[in-house]
């Protein structure tokens, strides 16, 4: 289980950079003609949302989630001060993109509030999907992870049901770290913690979305940040790819949008049930901060 935990973790930082170059091109058929089958990690141009960022690097999503990994390791667990101090640090002079949840965060840092009240109003996926680190830190720990995954993602989206979409990735990946074939284990997620939802309600409708071309599957649920858009996608890229986990990252970025946080949560959920073996070399040995990744979970355990 400890390959697959690392696995984890590496692929959903593995999947923000794989979106990196193309993160927020809603054209599909723009991002197949212009860069073809994103199988590399490239270079933002300048006039996209990441121009200061250079191939193998993060997105703002991956620099949260490596803010969270960092604090994970050097508090032995999840906390919130901890994490709310190095998460303000991070973009105290920080080069890279502010959306609009990051600046709704900061405003309310500034006027004081502490991080139980800090957060945003966005309904963005990204806050939930960044949870890999704590997922790897509390994986025998059900309760406690559940809590900590909610309350990280409270700090800065306030939307309830994407702070329930934390818990649901949260209870996903351990069943996936268990050995529960992916598309099962959302499923069991589902029946078991949410019945009668609107998340069972997305689960079901990314499943049966299974069969689909997944460019064409995405769009239909609608490629956007916002949880309602993003969720559905997500499951259908875990069961179409449960046994293939670079594929499923492949598709994930060439559905366009906001690739990068549904690809953080399907690394997540794939390379937790698939393990390293599964990780291309590539993608491994030329993520900038692999190495630190790597050194970080090792002082985890």
């Amino acid at each position: 289980m400890q390959d697959n935990a690392r696995a984890m973790v590496l692929a959903s930082f593995i999947a923000d950079s794989l979106s990196l170059g193309v993160h927020w091109i809603y054209d599909a058929s723009e991002i197949a003609n212009e860069y073809g089958r994103v199988e590399t990690f490239i270079k933002p141009k300048e006039n996209s949302y990441h121009p200061s960022k250079d191939k193998g690097d993060f997105t703002h999503y991956g620099d949260q989630q490596l803010v969270l990994l960092e604090s994970v390791a050097a508090k032995n667990g999840f906390d919130l001060n901890d994490f709310s101090a190095r998460w303000q640090k991070l973009f105290k002079d920080y080069k890279g993109y502010f959306d609009s949840a990051t600046k709704g965060t900061l405003r309310n840092f500034s006027k004081g509030k502490g991080p139980e009240d800090s957060a945003s109003p966005s309904n963005d996926l990204a806050g939930a999907a960044r949870i890999a680190p704590l997922v790897f830190a509390l994986r025998h720990d059900l309760d406690g992870l559940v809590k900590a995954a909610k309350v990280q993602t409270r700090m800065t989206h306030a939307d309830p049901l994407t702070v329930r979409c934390a818990e649901f990735f949260a209870r996903a990946a351990c069943k996936s770290l268990e050995g529960t074939l992916p598309s099962k284990a959302v499923t069991e997620v589902a029946q078991e913690t949410f019945p009668e939802t609107i998340i069972a309600e997305w689960v079901e409708e990314g499943l049966e979305s299974k069969s689909m071309d997944s460019v064409s599957a995405i769009a239909n649920f609608g490629q956007s940040c916002h949880t309602s858009d993003a969720f559905p996608g997500v499951i259908h890229l875990i069961a179409k790819y449960e046994n293939d986990l670079r594929e499923g990252l492949i598709q994930a970025v060439m559905a366009g949008g906001d690739n990068a946080a549904r690809g953080m949560a399907v690394g997540m959920i794939l390379g937790a049930y698939l393990g390293e073996e599964h990780l291309p070399d590539p993608w491994v040995t030329e993520l900038k901060k692999g190495k630190e990744i790597r050194n970080l979970l090792s002082q985890i355990g």
